[in-house]
């Protein structure tokens, strides 16, 4: 069975560029990334978050996904998942504990020659090949409503179904991982507005219901585009919900504004309920896209 863990490069200014977080473990007297095993049904950025917290004491805010290592613990295959993580507070105090004694901030080219592994040096290349300081513009599909036969009323009050409310919860927690605080725009359709809700209500955003993001039918005339290129503009993390028939032109209006030429196929593949994309932005110009399906990942 895999083995799945999630950790970070935690990261914050210093004088000469980027100073990263690694932390010096008692029991195996090395140097390594701080990340720790995923607990059941808790989805991976959440790990990360906690790990972090757990080893290190600092609380962070997670950017791009880097690419994930994978090796073998006492025969097991084990994956573990990074992100680009940006250092927003940190309690001395945590540290030393249990599993960790000491932690360090060191350049990336110092952190590159003390860690003790090679996945790590993977990691912290990868770290170094992009942008570490981007903001998050994340499009995501509303969560599981009750099917159109089991509603009679107007479309747009279709709720979410019972599944559905319970991810919108689970929703507020993931997203927060990437963003402490977002403009939060919603189609006004009922189970939009509710699959966010949660979002906003434990960050405090803003939730601001767009007409321009009503699912698409030959009586929605408004256009999402100035909607998009304001998000964009305004430099701030944004969250956009809205409905499978319009997000792939709200991807395409997003790309337009952020002056991305193209994305992998596989970030076009239809988004499942609850699912969204983290648009990675530096200033006005996109960076990097990461694909979430599901809360396990």
């Amino acid at each position: 069975m895999l083995i799945r863990a999630a950790g970070a490069v935690a990261w914050r200014p210093g004088p000469d560029g980027d100073e990263v977080l690694l932390v010096h473990r008692t029991k195996y007297d090395d140097w390594s990334l701080p990340k720790g095993k995923q607990e059941p049904d808790e989805p991976l950025p959440v790990t990360a978050i906690r790990e972090v917290r757990e080893e290190t004491g600092a609380a962070i805010t997670l950017g791009r996904h880097l690419a994930p290592v994978r090796y073998r613990v006492n025969g097991s295959p084990k994956q573990v998942d990074f992100w680009a993580a940006q250092v927003t507070a940190v309690d001395d105090a945590a540290v030393p504990n249990s599993e960790v004694d000491k932690v360090i901030w060191l350049p990336v080219d110092a952190a590159l020659r003390r860690v003790s592994y090679k996945q790590d040096v993977a990691v912290l290349t990868d770290f170094a090949a992009g942008v570490s300081d981007t903001t998050p513009f994340i499009l995501l599909r509303h969560a599981r409503a009750l099917p159109r036969s089991d509603w009679k009323g107007d479309d747009t009050a279709r709720p979410l179904d019972k599944a559905g409310t319970a991810d919108a919860g689970l929703l507020a927690s993931l997203l927060a991982c990437f963003a402490a605080q977002a403009t939060v725009a919603s189609s006004p359709a009922a189970r939009c507005l509710d699959t966010v809700r949660p979002y906003a209500d434990r960050t405090g955003s803003p939730l601001r219901p767009e007409e321009s993001l009503r699912a698409l039918s030959r009586t929605a005339s408004a256009n999402p585009v100035p909607l998009i290129a304001a998000l964009i503009v305004g430099r701030d993390p944004a969250i956009v919900c809205a409905h499978r028939e319009n997000l792939p032109f709200l991807l395409d209006a997003t790309l337009a504004a952020a002056g991305g030429n193209h994305v992998a196929a596989a970030m076009r593949r239809p988004l499942p309920k609850g699912g969204f994309l983290v648009l990675h932005l530096s200033g006005e110009t996109l960076t990097a896209v990461d694909r979430y399906d599901s809360f396990a990942d």
